[in-house]
């Protein structure tokens, strides 16, 4: 059973518009003409693009934005004084274990012709029962969604391909994306994340597909029916909502029984063993997977390998996203896009085009020879792929003349003016308490691939402190396997001793799902005053190379 949203012309009001997932689904509805509204506490560039296609917002949550939809007075409403849905917070009322709305709600709202034109309330789970918002709308009587229904609702609409997992479903429903939109195909995508090629986070194409990207982090992907499911990988993430993997397993397996066919790697375990996708794909060519590959070669900028589907080759792929993580997501959106009926010549032209999400290796500017960049790795898993793929930048030649220097440096300056990376340098925001607690023995050991580690406190996503964890013994477990670990309490601390410390020839990469980025700018702006700038980053190249040259 699913829940009835109206998409006749009834309008939506979303609490905390601004958030990534919700945002997405409210610009689709706007584009669709649909009488859109929303509630935040701040403006930003993600709202501002929703009101430049006419959604109204108000920049407070508060129960009087309520009263611009009031139709009738309260007196002649169905008094909800003895409802006990007062007492359930939004994921309760929305989110049953099946995944349904308070059946005695949903019904009360159908019945009452007179506040049809109520708004649909839309709420995440970070919204609460004690926001007054969301209070005054239990109290009108409107109806109360939760932000997967009304993704479940848009999904079954189209020819939808849901992309879920623990990790890479991001860049992998954005490739997956971004390849039917170069091959054609007109798709309309939301996503959580942000790509420069529909500029934000969802677009509304004109044909009958849509790419979703399906989050199982509260539980509500069990929701989701899509014609095509993916699957990247499964492992527990959200320790907040699932006590054990098992729980993440069941529900990865409800997602599975919706879906008319699931594509999934077989590289986890966990999906070869517990959810035995319909197509499968592997990096291991002797998997005996559907679609895998060989010749593989990762290089400092780009990707290569060959391709395989059922033991044929299809042809060469050339990936501009690095590690072997993305590899996988790439041959997924491979496995997709034949399933599909594409040629590859068309797919593999696409995702050599694709430049990637924001926040996920995303490159943010090079000054002083320090290359900058913004990753959203949270998890133990995600952080080690991260600092991989960041290791393959650096310059693997071994210099031994100052002749060849100088034709290396000579060289790198005219193709991309930047110096080749000597050093990673990982500034690292944990995220949430529950899963810090969680995982500290894994984070332990997820930096092996960075020369130097910045940690500072734990970005609590909402999350009280438990008493239990901190930042610093995040950095003092690190430290046990690793020389060269700071720890800076502040964002503001972190920001200083990063102006001391970095050097030309560094890769910086700030990693979190927090808000850790926000002083990428600020730091990028020390290293582009005058007395920072590198005179020559041939010099420079040769400097830091002095003793080599000492010794050759």
């Amino acid at each position: 059973m699913s829940i009835y949203v109206d998409f006749s012309g009834r309008p939506f009001h979303f609490i905390g518009i601004g958030g990534i997932g919700m945002s997405a689904l409210a610009y689709i509805l706007a584009k669709r003409n649909l009488p859109t509204y929303g509630s935040d506490l701040k403006s930003s560039h993600i709202t501002k693009r929703l009101q430049a296609i006419g959604t109204h917002i108000f920049w407070d949550q508060d129960a009087k934005n309520l009263e611009l939809f009031q139709q009738i007075s309260l007196e002649k409403n169905v008094s909800p004084s003895n409802d006990s849905n007062l007492n359930l917070s939004p994921i309760d009322l929305c989110l049953s274990t099946e995944g349904l709305m308070t059946e005695k709600h949903n019904s009360r709202m159908e019945d009452n012709q007179e506040i049809s034109q109520l708004p649909q309330v839309i709420c995440s789970t970070a919204i609460n029962q004690t926001n007054s918002e969301y209070k005054a709308a239990i109290a009108l009587g409107c109806p109360i969604l939760h932000r997967s229904d009304l993704l479940a609702a848009l999904i079954q609409e189209y020819q939808s391909i849901a992309v879920a997992g623990t990790h890479g479903k991001t860049t992998t429903s954005s490739l997956i994306g971004f390849m039917l939109l170069e091959t054609g195909l007109d798709p309309t995508i939301v996503i959580g994340g942000e790509v420069d090629a529909w500029e934000g986070n969802a677009r509304l194409g004109n044909s009958p597909y849509l790419v979703a990207e399906a989050d199982e982090s509260d539980g509500s992907l069990i929701k989701l029916s899509a014609h095509i499911g993916v699957v990247t990988n499964i492992e527990l993430d959200h320790p907040d909502h699932y006590e054990s993997l098992d729980q993440v397993v069941e529900t990865f397996k409800v997602f599975k029984e919706n879906c008319q066919t699931l594509v999934g790697c077989i590289d986890c375990s966990t999906v070869k063993n517990f959810l035995q996708p319909t197509i499968s794909y592997s990096l291991d060519s002797d998997s005996n997977a559907d679609y895998t590959v060989d010749c593989v070669d990762y290089q400092s900028h780009v990707t290569l390998a060959r391709v395989w589907e059922r033991g044929q080759i299809l042809g060469e792929l050339q990936l501009g996203l690095l590690g072997k993580h993305n590899l996988s997501n790439a041959l997924a959106a491979v496995a997709v896009g034949r399933l599909l009926g594409l040629e590859f010549p068309a797919i593999a032209m696409a995702i050599a085009k694709f430049e990637g999400a924001h926040r996920r290796f995303e490159h943010r500017g090079e000054c002083n020879g320090i290359v900058f960049i913004d990753d959203y790795a949270h998890h133990p898993s995600e952080v080690s792929a991260t600092l991989a793929a960041a290791r393959l930048r650096k310059n693997s030649q071994k210099v031994t003349t100052k002749s060849h220097i100088s034709k290396t440096s000579l060289s790198l300056t005219k193709q991309n003016n930047s110096l080749p990376i000597q050093r990673v340098v990982a500034i690292f925001q944990p995220h949430r308490y529950s899963r810090t607690q969680a995982f500290i023995s894994e984070f332990a050991k997820s930096f092996n691939d960075a020369d130097m580690v910045i940690v500072t406190d734990i970005y609590s996503a909402g999350e009280s402190p438990l008493g239990k964890i901190s930042g610093q013994q995040v950095a003092e477990a690190i430290s046990e396997d690793h020389q060269q670990v700071y720890y800076q309490p502040s964002l503001e601390l972190v920001s200083k001793f990063l102006n001391e410390v970095l050097r030309p020839g560094d890769l910086a990469i700030f990693l979190g799902a927090g808000n850790l980025n926000k002083i990428i700018p600020e730091v990028m702006a020390y290293y582009q005053k005058p007395h920072y700038q590198v005179v020559s980053i041939e010099t420079a190249y040769i400097e830091e190379h002095s003793v080599e040259l000492a010794n050759s």
